[in-house]
């Protein structure tokens, strides 16, 4: 498994826009196809085009894993449509306010933790759609569990202010080892900059040699 850096819109926020599992990419409409085609070969999936409530910030408003994608409840009834026909995966609508759920939210295959901000009928749903444990709890004191986490089957990065005693508790339900880092130079809201699957983790290109390392002994070990 590599680490290769790449970039969105000119930009580093490369989990803003665009989310990933083992097999599909979901990129916005228009996206260059060069860089379509570049995602599909580090990654090792078929991307596909569409917008989550008519924007481009997919990564942001979505959550993805091999089971399931969660769309929130501002999402249009075409994109919905189009998900539910177009894959294999269980669609579902989280009815909350905090409709980017990609901040919010993190899922592997193993489990979930997400913001205690969410109702219990929100983790259910959650469980049900994505086909894991559900963990509410705050990361580096703030409730956005999901862009201060980015997972994987293997491994998973963390806020570089997450608690000792919390690594151990997120390491134990998402089954993964978990390390502390930064992103694109200092980012610490590390979902923001990494696309991770099973396959590849791919970063921001402003991601230095530090945070490289720290990646490494997250995903790669």
């Amino acid at each position: 498994m590599d680490i290769i850096k790449y970039d969105v819109y000119r930009g580093p926020n490369i989990g803003v826009y665009v989310s990933v599992n083992d097999t599909i990419g979901l990129v916005p409409m228009g996206f260059a196809e060069t860089k379509a085609k570049k995602l599909e070969e580090y990654l090792n999936i078929e991307v596909m085009y569409t917008a989550i409530a008519n924007t481009r910030l997919i990564g942001a408003l979505s959550v993805m894993n091999n089971k399931g994608f969660l769309l929130p409840s501002t999402a249009y009834q075409d994109e919905f449509d189009y998900l539910k026909n177009e894959t294999d995966l269980e669609i579902g609508v989280l009815d909350t306010k905090f409709n980017a759920l990609g901040n919010v939210i993190c899922a592997n295959d193993k489990g979930a933790i997400v913001s205690p901000a969410l109702s219990k009928e929100n983790c259910k749903v959650i469980s049900d759609v994505m086909g894991v444990e559900v963990l509410q709890k705050k990361i580096a004191g703030t409730h956005l569990a999901g862009v201060t986490l980015r997972a994987n089957n293997t491994g998973a990065a963390i806020h570089p202010e997450a608690e000792e005693k919390d690594l151990e508790i997120i390491a134990d339900v998402l089954g993964v080892n978990v390390e502390q880092s930064s992103i694109n130079g200092g980012v610490p809201y590390v979902s923001s900059g990494i696309l991770a699957n099973n396959h590849c983790i791919v970063v921001g290109s402003l991601t230095n040699g530090t945070e490289i390392m720290n990646l490494t002994k997250a995903f790669l070990n």
